[in-house]
C-alpha cells in the first residue's frame, strides 16, 4: 500500500534539505561491501548486516532529530542505508536478517517522527541506476535498486526517488523513448515516487520536460546543472515549467555552487558552501523543497538558512 506521504502537505514557505551525511555532527551511517560480506559464513554475514541496518535506522532517527532542532525541513536518505541489499550474491530479504521485523519497525518509527514534524524524506539512487540503458543487466540492476529503495521509502514515508535521465548512447531521441517506455512499465510503488533530474552532461530541462509531462513524473530541477548545460530556457522559465510537473505537490529542486567559481576550469564540481548569488530569485517566496548539495553538508545548509532569514 502506498503511504499518504506521496502527497506531502503544502507549506507556505521554502524549506532546505540536507543530503545524506554530516560534516561535523557525530551522526554516521555505516556501510560495507559485498566482497567483505561474502568472506563470511551465511549466518555471520546476515548477523553483521542486521547490525549495520539496525545502526542505520538509529542514525536516521538521529538525523531527523537534528533536522527538527535546526529547522531543516528535508533529509535525503543514503541509498546504502541497507548495504548490499540488491547484490546478486550478498543480497538479502529483511525476513532473513536476525530481528529483521524489528529493524523495519524502527524505520517505520522514523517515518512517523518525520511526518509528525513535517520533515520531508527523499532518495537519490547512485549514478548506475539508469532506466534507458541498452544493457539488459544494467537495466535489471537498476530496477532491483528502485524496488529496494521504494520498499524503504514505504516504511519511512519518503515521497520521491530521484534519478537522472541516463545516457544518450549515440542517439538521444531513441534513448529518451526508451526512458519513457521503461518508466511506464515500473511497478506502482516506484512509479508514484519517481522523479527525473536534469544533469550537467547529457539531459537538460528542455530534454526531460516532455517526458515528465507525458508520464506525470515530476522534474527535479537542478539549477547548477542547468547553468553548466544550458538549453535556451532561462532559470525563471525552467523553474516555472518544472513546478507544473509536480501537479499540486511541493516541488523539490537542487542547489549547489561551483568549487572554483563559474569561470573556473570545472564548474560542475561542488563547493563546500552555497554562494548567496547562486540562489535563484525565482525560488524565493515559493513553497519549495531545496536540497543543498554542498560538501560542508549541514554546515552549508545552516549557513544558507541563516542568510535567507537575514535577507528576509
Amino acid at each position: 500500500m502506498i503511504t499518504e506521504c506521496i502527497n506531502p502537505p503544502q507549506r507556505p514557505r521554502l524549506r532546505l534539505g540536507l543530503c545524506c551525511q554530516f560534516a561535523h555532527e557525530p551522526i554516521k551511517f555505516r556501510t560495507t561491501t559485498a566482497t567483505a560480506m561474502l568472506r563470511l559464513a551465511r549466518a555471520e554475514r546476515l548477523a553483521r548486516l542486521a547490525e549495520i541496518c539496525r545502526h542505520n535506522a538509529e542514525a536516521l532517527m538521529a538525523s531527523l532529530k537534528f533536522c527538527t532542532t535546526n529547522q531543516i525541513g528535508a533529509f535525503r536518505i543514503n541509498s546504502h542505508i541497507l548495504p548490499s541489499k540488491t547484490h546478486p550474491e550478498a543480497g538479502y530479504e529483511m525476513a532473513e536478517l536476525p530481528s529483521g521485523s524489528e529493524i523495519i519497525r524502527r524505520f517505520r518509527e522514523c517515518g512517523a517522527f518525520a511526518r509528525e514534524r513535517d520533515v520531508r524524506l527523499s532518495f537519490h539512487p547512485d549514478q548506475f541506476v539508469v532506466l534507458n540503458s541498452p544493457n539488459d543487466q544494467t537495466l535489471a540492476h537498476s530496477l532491483a535498486e528502485l524496488d529496494y529503495q521504494a520498499e524503504v521509502a514505504e516504511w519511512v514515508g519518503a515521497d520521491s526517488i530521484n534519478i537522472h535521465g541516463g545516457g544518450a548512447y549515440g542517439d538521444k531521441s531513441t534513448a529518451l523513448r526508451a526512458l519513457r517506455r521503461n518508466i511506464e512499465r515500473l511497478p506502482a510503488q516506484v512509479r508514484l515516487r519517481l522523479t527525473l533530474e536534469n544533469d550537467d552532461k547529457v539531459y537538460t530541462p528542455r530534454d526531460l520536460l516532455p517526458i515528465c509531462e507525458a508520464t506525470k513524473v515530476p522534474l527535479v530541477y537542478d539549477v547548477h546543472h542547468h547553468r553548466c548545460l544550458p538549453d535556451g530556457l532561462s532559470v525563471e522559465e525552467a523553474t516555472a515549467r518544472a513546478m507544473t510537473t509536480w501537479q499540486g505537490r511541493e516541488p523539490l529542486f537542487h542547489l549547489s555552487s561551483p568549487l572554483e567559481g563559474w569561470d573556473g576550469p570545472k564548474p560542475q564540481r561542488h563547493h563546500d558552501y552555497i554562494a548567496p548569488s547562486d540562489f535563484p530569485t525565482a525560488w524565493k517566496s515559493r513553497a519549495l523543497t531545496i536540497e543543498v548539495e554542498a560538501k560542508a553538508k549541514e554546515l552549508a545548509v545552516l549557513k544558507l538558512l541563516a542568510h535567507l532569514r537575514a535577507d528576509g
